[in-house]
Order: structure tokens, then sequence, then C-alpha cells
């Protein structure tokens, strides 16, 4: 990645987590924790797509390699929508040797803010071929209210 693109944000989460692998310790500064740096590299690495219909929020989320098995969908508080998953390297022979590494492993994840007419209890998920599609129903509108009219008194 060239450096000279990175913000100033993303630029100190790679050094820390650089400078955590490269010496076992995390750092003394008080910078990023490890998980929080591994969570936005996945965060940053997971690409989706949030579409909005008449009754519905969809998210279409690329999880490659991953079963629905390994997949997790969670709301936690505060209506955030949390979708994460990990792929792990498979186990080789002894006599193997790999000569270029390129497909990604590691941890998927993202986190989207739901808005208040989510209906958290209507979601469901659908893993196929490595996309994984997560629908969540939309609260019905609230009735709008009724004028109410007040008797006037005779003082």
């Amino acid at each position: 990645m060239d450096i000279r693109l990175m913000t100033p944000f993303f630029h100190h989460i790679l050094n820390a987590a650089d400078e955590e692998n490269t010496t076992g310790n995390k750092s003394n500064n008080a910078g990023p924790t490890g998980a929080y740096v591994r969570d936005a590299r996945a965060m940053a690495a997971t690409p989706a797509d949030v579409k909005e219909y008449p009754g519905s929020y969809v998210f279409v989320i690329d999880m490659p390699g991953l079963k629905s098995g390994d997949i997790k969908v969670q709301v936690e508080e505060n209506n955030v929508l949390v979708i994460s998953g990990e792929k792990k390297r498979e186990e080789e022979e002894e006599e193997v040797k790999y000569v270029r590494m390129e497909r990604r492993i590691g941890k998927l994840m993202r986190k989207f803010a739901l808005p208040e007419n989510a209906d958290t209890d209507k979601i469901s998920a659908i893993c196929q071929d490595g996309v994984l599609t997560v629908t969540v129903e939309k609260l019905p509108p609230p009735e709008p209210k009724k004028p109410k009219t007040i008797q006037v008194q005779v003082a």
C-alpha cells in the first residue's frame, strides 16, 4: 500500500499492528490495541453493498471461502449490525512449499448502524457462493396522530 495514500488514522493503526507483530508485545504508547487493529483491518478489507427497498434494508457482503456455519450475524446494543467470520489456512502436507500466497486469510468483519425503523426481530441471512445477503425488515411507519378536539368551557 502506498503510504502517501493512507490517512493518518490508518497509518497509525498499521504502524501499531506492525510494532506488535515484530516485537510480539504491545507497545507502551496509548495507541489502539491489537484486537482493535485487527478489527479495523478486517472492516477495511471486507467489501459490502447496502441497498434500501421500500420494506427492507439489504446488506450484501463478500465472504469468500466461508461456509454459512463460519459466519456470525449479530445485533449489538444501539442497533449495530455486526457481520463477522474468519477464514483459516488449510492444513498442508509437510512436503508442500508455497511458491506464492495471494489469497486472503484472517478475519472478515463489518459493522453497520441500523436506522430507527429497522425491525431487529425480523432479520434473515443467506450465504450463497461466498456472498452473504442479510435482509433487515423495516418497521411500519407510525400512524399519524389525529387531531384532538378540546371542548371549551364557559367560565
